[in-house]
């Protein structure tokens, strides 16, 4: 006696289930979304989509993926545009579909075919979905989820490079203050990875755009839609260069976003591709003053890691007048305060003190130069 209706039922093909997953999603139109039964039901059925997508891309822990079909729906999923509609459909999602959708997007992106990186292909001729993760970042909801694809977007050369110069960049200075924590820690992790991932990148961006004014291009007025209205009000009145948007980050009253901002700030100015970018930094008066306020920062580790931009001021063989006249103008504070820092107890405290002494040498030295103050 046959029991076939009791049979499992046959695991979809890769083309099934891409299949399967666009036509859940499109299925999460504004009509379905406005119908609450409707929306649960079309929700469950995105979220078993995903379920399966996961367990075709990683296995189900007894047994490892099927790399042929990994390849296939791969391919599969670039082919039938899915790409966009995961990311345009990011904000409907439930929590668990978007966890599901944010470790599938890791492995997909990771994914080559015949040695391509097929969906890193597809966002390369797509490049506004970038400009819509980042856009999310002003959605509390999907925030987190949006910084983690970002991240692995960023791991790739053109992907980061795009987002450098693209308008939407310009959006990190206002999210890493966002009031929400969880929100604004994510994405200054991403702001992070786009000035350090590629060194090369960066240092050719930071030179383009050193003197660049930042403004709000007609291109990207198109992405309006998404912002809210504080976003729009905040990116309507931006202005100012890179480097000016850094220092109100460095200047914040927020303690965690200035300590941050400085750590970021000495790691990406010392690498070796941006010593052109560091060596006009430091010719710079407005941004010595900048470290001079904070070597009298309430925090000490605050005060050590201005110290360290700060000794590059100094030391600068080729320091233009401008710069020696402040440091004699205000010798005797900055001597007082160096003398009061310290490292603490650990291996660089010697270091430390040694680099210490020599700054202050230098000051004093300067100080005595002739026709500096009074002038």
């Amino acid at each position: 006696m046959s029991f076939s209706f009791f049979k499992a039922s046959r695991p979809k093909t890769p083309q099934e289930l891409v299949k399967a997953i666009k036509d859940s999603l499109m299925g999460l139109d504004s009509k379905t979304v406005a119908e609450v039964k409707a929306l649960e039901k079309a929700l469950e059925e995105v979220e078993k989509n995903f379920v399966t997508m996961k367990f075709m891309l990683s296995g189900d822990g007894e047994t490892e993926p099927n790399m042929e079909h990994v390849s296939q729906l791969t391919l599969e999923i670039c082919k039938e545009d899915v790409i966009a509609l995961l990311i345009h459909k990011l904000f409907i999602l439930g929590w668990e579909a978007r966890k599901d959708l944010v470790h599938c997007w890791s492995i997909l992106l990771k994914q080559t075919v015949d040695s391509r990186y097929c969906c890193v292909e597809y966002i390369e001729n797509h490049f506004e979905l970038l400009d819509f993760l980042v856009v999310c970042y002003d959605n509390k909801e999907i925030a987190v989820n949006c910084g983690n694809m970002l991240r692995e977007c960023i791991r790739f050369q053109t992907l980061a490079k795009y987002i450098l110069e693209s308008a939407s960049f310009q959006l990190f200075f206002k999210f890493v203050e966002l009031p929400n924590f969880d929100v604004s820690s994510d994405a200054f992790s991403t702001f992070k990875d786009l000035l350090t991932k590629h060194g090369n990148a960066v240092s050719v961006f930071l030179n383009a755009h050193y003197d660049e004014r930042y403004s709000w291009p007609k291109t990207f007025s198109r992405m309006t839609e998404t912002f809210s209205p504080t976003v729009i009000r905040y990116c309507l009145h931006l202005h100012g260069d890179f480097f000016d948007q850094y220092e109100k980050l460095l200047t914040s009253p927020n303690y965690v976003t200035r300590r941050q901002s400085l750590k970021l700030l000495s790691e990406f100015l010392l690498e070796p591709p941006n010593s052109q970018i560091m060596k006009r930094y430091i010719l710079e008066v407005r941004y010595l003053k900048v470290m001079m306020t904070l070597l009298k920062d309430s925090s000490k580790n605050i005060q050590i890691s201005a110290f360290h931009i700060f000794k590059i001021f100094v030391a600068n063989p080729n320091k233009p007048r401008e710069i020696k006249v402040i440091l004699a103008k205000n010798h005797e504070r900055l001597l007082a305060l160096l003398q009061g820092l310290s490292a603490g107890k650990g291996a660089d405290d010697d270091q430390f003190e040694e680099e210490k002494e020599l700054i202050i040498k230098e000051i004093q030295r300067v100080s005595r130069l002739p026709n500096l103050v009074g002038r």
